[in-house]
């Protein structure tokens, strides 16, 4: 695996644990509307976006498209991985 391939899993892995850390963040709101927060808010809510308008809430208080969204992005890394290391060859 080459230096860019592990850029990426090393990036996905921090984007991922920033969405796990924010979606549990809104469990606690007083937490969430932190200092921490926020700046997760800021980084992590683009990416959610674009899920939450197609996917619905279930019941009209469980939102799994963070779900989906982490899925996603686990599918785009392994995608890009896949292809530069077929590139390397």
């Amino acid at each position: 695996m080459n230096d860019i391939s592990s850029y990426i899993w090393i990036l996905h892995t921090i984007y991922s644990y920033m969405i796990i850390i924010y979606v549990l963040m809104s469990w606690l709101p007083s937490v969430r509307e932190s200092f921490v927060g926020d700046f997760l808010g800021r980084l992590v809510e683009p990416y959610l976006r674009p899920f939450r308008r197609f996917i619905p809430p279930i019941g009209g208080m469980l939102d799994i498209s963070p779900i989906v969204a982490f899925f996603a992005l686990k599918f785009v890394a392994y995608g890009l991985v896949t292809v530069l290391d077929f590139i390397a060859r």
